[in-house]
């Protein structure tokens, strides 16, 4: 059977098309071999399960790996500790067979006896029993016992587990006089060391993590550029497009920041959603730039299971929401700090990431569905810049083409109507929010807009506009004199090159008293810059 593209449950290298991730597993396995306990606790469908399975496979010649998945216990399971110990060890057993080779005695004895603790399901069986019985286990083993689980956020605020990972905690540091294991890994989107705190905050005695003694996990899960070129490679060797290798996983890196879902689905989006579609009968035609912001299109107006985890994550968290609501539209700094609980929970769930010492984004499409998720909401849409766009937006559609000198038109004239006398503040924090509100009705559904990462920061924001394949750079900024501004039609006008385009759009907010409001024309060298000011 042919490959696909994966985006449901765990990658198997023979049915779905994979990046190479051996360079991750031996950087993996280096903590393995050092004896280390740790986590991988990563955003939801960041490849941590696919990740545990091929390093289970990588690992097997020199340990016997147990892979275990907590996601299928139950949660009566986890509220007894007699329960869970019993189930534990169910499943261990299993993960320990799926992968035994070895036949001897003492090995095997070792086995049976925790094989016999099972079957009797003693009602006095606990975690200091379970561990007896897995430390017997460790000692007559012929090759050293790695412990994974995944889905480890299924035990959450629950004591059980606690203790189970206090055990664990007191098995490692014991190591050096009884047999444990020789490493443990344990996966999911919570950091597990901040359990303690989410369990029971009352509890005096337990000051300190059970899972304190973890090693940091620094391995990079997102794809490079050329993990991406690799996986492509192999497609192309498949189905013969003709594609520019180069170019796709450059399009996939700069728009994903090598996100593992985002980029398999923008892959699988192309493979079988935008072929067939009108100027995309061939797959030639879908393997382009072209076809790339159709499927980014489809996209972000889809739903699937990470965007409704996104979504679901804003609503829980009003703290993250204000944050990242800040972050986008009034474009002013935030310095990243992990300590501030906002920010590690941005971080944890994979909205944001440390950009030089500054808050940002974690990648394209996700700035884009947020700045989606907001200008919907309903008391966004409930403004009258969005419904004088509704009523304007029929007119700035000519032949497949956007008007955008005409649009900037109506904009500061409704800008100018509607906020003219909402002075300096609400100009700096509503502007760019407000501007993009009249945008989205505009090309919704056809086109799509991001914001260009490398301008944030500097005092401007540029707006790329993707309509029917074709570009429209558009720079937001706040007025400060005509040397300032004269800087930036020289930056903007050194940036449309790196687009190859002719024409670029500035659109400055202004709040002097004798500003005049507008929209005219200059040339700046060889490229016409069409300016708007409010």
């Amino acid at each position: 059977m042919a490959k696909v593209f994966n985006v449901a449950a765990d990658c198997k290298p023979d049915k779905h098309y994979m990046v190479n991730i051996d360079k991750k597993l031996a950087l993996i396995k280096k903590m393995v071999d050092a004896g280390d306990y740790f986590t991988i606790n990563r955003a939801r469908q960041y490849g941590k399960t696919t990740t545990l399975r091929a390093l289970s496979r990588y690992l097997q010649r020199d340990y016997y790996v147990i892979l275990l998945d907590f996601q299928i216990i139950s949660n009566a399971k986890f509220e007894i500790e007699n329960q869970f110990s019993i189930t534990f060890s169910k499943l261990f057993l299993r993960g320990l067979k799926m992968n035994l080779l070895s036949d001897d005695h003492q090995f095997q004895s070792a086995i049976q006896q925790l094989e016999l603790q099972v079957r009797e399901k003693r009602a006095d069986y606990e975690l200091p029993e379970l561990f007896e019985r897995l430390t017997d286990i460790c000692a007559a083993s012929d090759k050293p016992m790695v412990l994974m689980i995944d889905e480890v956020d299924s035990a959450t605020n629950n004591q059980v587990f606690l203790d189970f990972l206090a055990q664990l905690r007191a098995y490692y540091i014991d190591r050096d006089v009884q047999p444990s294991f020789q490493s443990v890994i344990l996966a999911g989107v919570y950091d597990v060391k901040n359990l303690k705190r989410k369990i029971r905050t009352e509890d005096n005695h337990k000051v300190n993590s059970p899972w304190n003694i973890a090693a940091d996990f620094n391995v990079d899960m997102s794809f490079s550029k050329e993990e991406i070129a690799g996986m492509l490679c192999e497609y192309e060797e498949d189905h013969h497009t003709g594609m520019d290798v180069k170019e796709m996983s450059g399009l996939l890196y700069d728009y994903t920041s090598g996100y593992p879902f985002l980029v398999s689905r923008l892959c699988k989006l192309m493979d079988q959603e935008v072929i067939g579609r009108d100027g995309f009968e061939t797959e030639k035609a879908v393997w382009t730039e072209k076809g790339f912001c159709e499927a980014v299109r489809m996209l972000l107006t889809e739903k699937n299971s990470l965007f409704e985890s996104l979504s679901e994550k804003l609503v829980s968290y009003p703290e993250l929401n204000s944050m990242l609501n800040a972050l986008l539209f009034t474009g002013k700094n935030i310095v990243y700090n992990f300590y501030e609980p906002s920010i590690n929970v941005a971080t944890m769930f994979g909205f944001v990431k440390n950009q030089n010492g500054v808050l940002a984004v974690s990648n394209r499409i996700f700035e884009t569905w947020l700045y989606n998720f907001y200008l919907s909401a309903a008391n966004m849409q409930s403004k009258e810049i969005y419904t004088a766009s509704l009523q304007d937006k029929n007119q700035f559609i000519v032949d497949g083409h956007l008007n955008m000198r005409l649009i900037l038109e109506k904009f500061v004239e409704h800008f100018h109507e509607l906020y003219g006398d909402g002075g300096e503040s609400f100009i700096e924090d509503e502007g760019r929010k407000y501007f993009l509100l009249y945008l989205r009705p505009i090309i919704n559904g056809t086109g799509n807009y991001y914001i260009e990462a490398q301008t944030r920061g500097l005092r401007r924001t540029d707006i790329i506009v993707d309509y029917h394949g074709e570009q429209y750079i558009i720079e937001m900024k706040i007025w400060h004199g005509e040397e300032y501004n004269n800087r930036g039609e020289n930056q903007l006008a050194g940036y449309l090159d790196d687009y190859h385009q002719k024409k670029g759009y500035m659109l400055s907010f202004n709040f002097n008293k004798n500003k005049k409001i507008g929209v005219h024309e200059i040339l700046v060298g060889d490229k016409v810059l069409v300016e708007a000011v409010v």
